[in-house]
């Protein structure tokens, strides 16, 4: 793929193996939001006046990016408030899903509400212990990240399109912070019901900014109670003239934000989602083998046929100091060390990566 590194000044100065902390911001993206602000700054109260075209502009983006409905769609400060916001309209009491591990805006948020809570242990064998979970006593609920934060395990996707159809009405409800803009994906053709995520990580859209997308049928079983002002089209609007998806939306919304998650989305778009998918697919894979032979990863990885972005190798306080002394930006996460890749790193950066490591563990 064309070179993009001098979008990125973090990337031309180090190997940035940290997306699943934070996506880099990049300059064309940096421009953008100047001369966003530059037009609030000359044109104070007028600059409303384009706010409501600006928004649905950047659901229509959302919409065509991830194969949705733009009228299905809200969009949201970030997972973890939207996600809040859809379990306040579960109805009790609720039989709940869940991964052992989970991502706590996951995981907090179902244990603070009165749910029965049963847990599938996350392991190389995940989708048997789902099933498994769902035959001793289904769930109304499964909630779960697309990919694990700690160690990049992905569900597979047939799997969900296999659960769905023998227990259809069971809702499947997924976090896709860690997953989005890593692959093609189209949310109507999926097995999930719902699906929201924070634009921060592999969309590169900067914080406070993220999305919700819902099916019809989700319009039956969950009855949300967020509302403010925007929720619905005027002032004297009721309250039952409130559309579903604006009661995620209550109050004003943020142009800088999510017009940075619209810019991205357009950016993301020109390189290509195919490109970035096949890209990202070699690196990953170049690092699989990498961190296989040098026997850094958990069993629960290595034994899975397919994996994502994401991986944690075996090591301590001192292999990151080593890391991060050979100009490395990671995460410690769990029990190792959290490295993940994007489209702006390169083969030859994994190469060097595993040739550090490799030297570190033979010293």
């Amino acid at each position: 793929m064309r070179d993009l590194r001098k979008e990125f000044p973090v990337a031309k100065h180090h190997l940035y193996f940290d997306t699943a902390s934070t996506g880099l911001l990049y300059e064309s993206l940096m421009d953008w939001r100047n001369e966003h602000d530059l037009d609030f700054l000359l044109g104070g109260s007028t600059f409303r006046n384009g706010h409501k075209k600006l928004l649905d502009t950047v659901r229509k983006q959302v919409a065509t990016f991830f194969g949705s409905k733009k009228e299905n769609i809200a969009l949201i400060p970030n997972f973890s408030f939207g996600f809040n916001a859809l379990l306040e309209g579960v109805e009790k009491p609720k039989r709940v899903l869940l991964l052992e591990n989970e991502y706590p805006s996951i995981s907090w948020a179902v244990q603070s509400r009165d749910f029965e809570i049963a847990y599938a242990k996350l392991d190389e064998n995940l989708e048997q212990n789902i099933s498994a979970a769902f035959e001793k006593k289904t769930p109304d609920i499964f909630a779960c990240s697309l990919v694990q934060y700690i160690n990049g395990i992905k569900i597979d996707f047939e799997f969900l399109k296999q659960l769905k159809q023998k227990y259809p009405s069971t809702l499947l409800i997924a976090d896709g912070t860690q997953y989005l803009g890593t692959e093609v994906f189209n949310f109507e053709e999926s097995a999930l019901d719902v699906l929201g995520a924070s634009g921060y990580k592999w969309m590169l859209a900067g914080f406070g900014n993220g999305f919700l997308m819902v099916k019809e049928e989700v319009k039956n079983k969950i009855f949300p109670k967020t509302i403010g002002y925007n929720s619905a089209e005027t002032m004297e609007s009721s309250l039952e003239e409130t559309l579903f998806i604006k009661h995620f939306e209550p109050g004003h919304q943020d142009t800088f934000n999510y017009g940075s998650l619209g810019f991205s989305l357009r950016f993301l778009t020109q390189i290509g989602k195919e490109t970035i998918a096949t890209h990202l697919e070699i690196l990953c894979e170049k690092a699989r083998q990498g961190f296989t032979k040098l026997n850094l990863l958990e069993d629960s990885v290595v034994l899975r046929k397919k994996h994502s972005t994401i991986f944690n190798i075996k090591g301590d306080e001192k292999l990151f100091q080593y890391l991060k002394a050979n100009n490395i930006i990671c995460s410690q996460r769990g029990n190792g060390i959290r490295l993940s890749f994007h489209f702006y790193n390169t083969e030859k950066e994994v190469g060097s990566l595993v040739a550090l490591l490799q030297n570190y563990l033979s010293r």
